[in-house]
């Protein structure tokens, strides 16, 4: 039985992978900040008035680092109290649930065929 080789790609082809696979990573981590669906966009300070470091419920040693940045407790309020919004929808994660399964139903549907032959060359009786 003859060994697997896998399919020649030439370069042109696979410079074309790259730049898709470029695109692909740079959509999927910025087209959420983008969309507002992530990131500080998302954050809720909630109000205090008059802030002052013990209000902030920080501690002498946290309110001298805030300084030594150029914070005052009226300008570090916004970056200290601001929380994360961690809501979803059940649509949205259904919506990603979904993806993931074409996702990898694809990918095996797609390289099935090299799988298959890999599995023959290693494990059929010679």
């Amino acid at each position: 039985m003859t060994h697997y080789t896998p399919p020649k790609q030439s370069l042109l082809s696979q410079l074309f992978d790259v730049l898709v696979l470029v695109a692909l990573t740079v959509g999927a981590l910025f087209v959420p900040l983008w969309m507002g669906m992530a990131g500080s966009s998302k954050s809720v300070p909630a109000p205090v008035a008059n802030p002052t470091w013990e209000k902030l419920g920080q501690n002498s040693t946290e309110a001298k680092q805030y300084e030594a940045l150029g914070y005052t407790p009226a300008t570090a309020h916004d970056l200290i109290l601001a929380r994360f919004d961690y809501s979803f929808t059940t649509i949205s994660l259904l919506v990603m649930i979904a993806v993931i399964i074409v996702y990898y139903v694809l990918m095996l549907r797609f390289s099935e065929a090299e799988y298959r032959d890999v599995i023959a060359e290693k494990f059929s009786k010679k």
